[in-house]
């Protein structure tokens, strides 16, 4: 039969710590009762066991809230993440003597996973020729899924004026869609006479197209 001791205070003899159990028993705070704490209790005591989300922080904790510095559930932070990144490279000569754009062949094509999505479009000129007669432009025309090629609107051509050079043409473009996008250079010559390179040379730097899908 197991004992009770009734009393309101226990307190150690002077000089020693006060011990409550022997090594490999079990300390039972029955449901019900509450163990209450109004000293220190270091978290290294916690050896075992979870500690429940909800005495972590005030609000909701589920797969999509993120516990602040201020001790409460919030929802994740959104937007600015790159969720995929593809690229694509060439090498191919081409060239024309049109002053219409002209297909390059070169494209890249991503697939977004929402329709709030941007993707973050980088081209990289790796070279190109044309007589001194000339310049040369350079564009991104898109096609949303498979509906036909159009030059993005508002976009910032990419001009050449030197006879054997290279250049960046970055923007930022919104599809609002989850079909494929395809993004393709194209090309002509600005005015004048001759031929302009899309790429030339035996060993140049290459054409390199880089999409990133940017998250709302």
């Amino acid at each position: 039969m197991a004992s009770v001791l009734k009393v309101d205070k226990l307190d150690p003899q002077s000089g020693t710590a006060l011990e409550i159990g022997t090594s490999g028993d079990t300390i039972t705070v029955p449901s019900g009762a509450t163990f209450a704490v109004s000293g220190t209790m270091n978290a290294s005591s916690i050896t075992a066991g979870t500690v429940a989300t909800a005495r972590l922080g005030s609000g909701t904790a589920s797969s999509s809230t993120v516990l602040y510095g201020d001790q409460t559930y919030k929802a994740e932070p959104g937007g600015g993440k790159v969720l995929q990144v593809v690229t694509a490279i060439s090498e191919v000569n081409i060239s024309t003597s049109s002053d219409a754009y002209t297909d390059s062949g070169v494209s890249c094509a991503i697939t977004p996973a929402a329709t709030s999505s941007k993707v973050l479009v980088m081209w990289n000129q790796g070279r190109a020729f044309m007589n001194v007669t000339q310049e040369m432009f350079c564009a991104v025309y898109v096609d949303i899924g498979g509906g036909g090629y159009s030059i993005i609107k508002d976009i910032v051509e990419l001009r050449m004026n030197v006879p054997t050079g290279g250049g960046t043409l970055n923007l930022l473009h919104s599809p609002s869609t989850t079909s494929e996008v395809t993004y393709k250079m194209y090309y002509k010559r600005s005015g004048g006479t001759g031929t302009v390179y899309f790429h030339n040379g035996s060993t140049p730097p290459p054409n390199t197209f880089v999409l990133m899908e940017i998250g709302a």
